[in-house]
């Protein structure tokens, strides 16, 4: 027996997509994933940059309240969607990231 979360997962002959553990713009859905969360991005590039400076510009007045230094990568999350300069500065990350927190041997 299987739910109806399931049914809908396997709607169409698509297998399931793993959610957690992501980050960036799902290409598919257009929405940025933040682990096991998602938002809703523009679909336009002047947009989606706009937000991803806007983000930026504010996480330099981190120290102001509600707007904070989070905004910063965030920023950056949105802006390696489009800028081929952000994307390998994420992709370097991510790479070093997962070396770091590999087992040992």
């Amino acid at each position: 027996m299987t739910n109806r979360n399931e049914r809908e997962d396997t709607r169409g002959g698509e297998k399931p997509r793993k959610r957690a553990g992501r980050f960036g713009i799902d290409h598919a859905s257009g929405r940025l994933m933040l682990g096991s969360f998602s938002i809703g991005m523009p679909r336009s590039r002047i947009a989606r940059m706009a937000i991803g400076i806007a983000l930026i510009l504010c996480g330099f007045l981190g120290f102001l309240p509600i707007l904070g230094f989070w905004m910063l990568p965030l920023g950056f999350l949105v802006l390696s969607h489009d800028l081929p300069v952000a994307r390998r500065l994420r992709r370097r990350l991510a790479v070093w990231w997962h070396r770091r927190r590999k087992p040992a041997g």
